[in-house]
């Protein structure tokens, strides 16, 4: 929708991610994000952490998507990931009848980072067993359904396609220089 706040937080998760149906069926994942600056200072020589953001976050599954139950079984508390979403605004009323307000942001993608970690990625099936389909072509003018994964293809007029064993230079543009003090990499 036009006009909605889009933001990305980047941080720990302070606890499990909490999996719940609600009353109309629905299934919603709640979890927190702790999001801390971190600054060097050079009178110290010493990392300092600044304020730190506690981001109250929700995810929803759908007939498309079953965005809240992969949260709940891929991420946990400690883990460092990468939410984007939208911040939404909502009022509930507690048992003492007091009108609370309360910011969240509503999921739309999350994984975990990278940065001091790795993960297996999973791709998840529809009913039928089958990979779920997507509009891209697994080869350029194939028309065939993206099945997931890199292809490599080569043709005629790739000038990237050349052999590395024939001179990774000159499909480059440049003569491949033989006595050179730079470094290879």
């Amino acid at each position: 929708m036009a006009g909605e706040t889009i933001i990305t937080v980047v941080g720990n998760l302070t606890r499990d991610p909490e999996l719940r149906t609600v009353g109309n069926g629905a299934t919603v994942v709640n979890f927190t994000i702790a999001s801390s600056t971190r600054t060097f200072n050079r009178n110290t020589n010493q990392w300092e952490d600044g304020d730190t953001l506690f981001m109250n976050c929700s995810a929803w599954d759908s007939q498309h998507t079953a965005l809240a139950s992969n949260i709940a079984h891929s991420l946990s508390k400690g883990m460092s990931v990468i939410a984007q979403g939208r911040l939404v605004q909502r009022t509930y009323e507690t048992e003492n009848h007091e009108q609370r307000t309360v910011v969240e942001l509503r999921v739309d993608t999350i994984g975990p980072s990278l940065r001091r970690a790795t993960a297996q990625v999973n791709r998840q099936h529809n009913n039928n067993g089958a990979a779920p389909q997507y509009a891209q072509p697994s080869t350029p003018g194939s028309g065939a359904p993206y099945q997931g994964g890199a292809t490599q293809t080569t043709t005629a007029q790739d000038p990237w396609a050349a052999d590395a064993a024939s001179g990774f230079g000159t499909t480059f543009g440049a003569t491949p220089a033989t006595n050179s003090d730079e470094d290879d990499f």
